[in-house]
């Protein structure tokens, strides 16, 4: 299994409740729609543990059953529009490619 890990934070001018407004109503069921995708979460970040403020805002797991298959599951015209209103709100996403040990 392959996992993404999606740090975050919103571009200027996008306000929080517009951004995760989306991700509940939008982002988060259609992405869990997707057959290539195991389960995909959302998670709004609290701060540091040690103390201080988190470098992200937020941070989105994907567990994926097939990378690959996710590239394909991305091309219909909705997740067209989901992908779209994503990078119209994030600010330089940073996707990492994980493996579990």
């Amino acid at each position: 299994m392959t996992t993404v890990v999606v740090l975050f934070n919103l571009k200027p001018g996008v306000s929080i409740d517009e951004y995760e407004k989306f991700a509940r109503e939008m982002d988060i069921p259609e992405v869990n729609r997707l057959g290539s995708v195991q389960s995909f979460e959302v998670f709004k970040a609290q701060g540091l543990l040690g103390g201080g403020p988190s470098p992200y805002a937020y941070v989105e797991i994907l567990r994926l059953h097939s990378l690959e298959q996710l590239g394909k599951d991305t091309q219909t015209p909705l997740m067209q529009q989901v992908v779209s209103t994503f990078r119209g709100m994030a600010d330089n996403p940073q996707f990492i490619v994980c493996s579990e040990l």
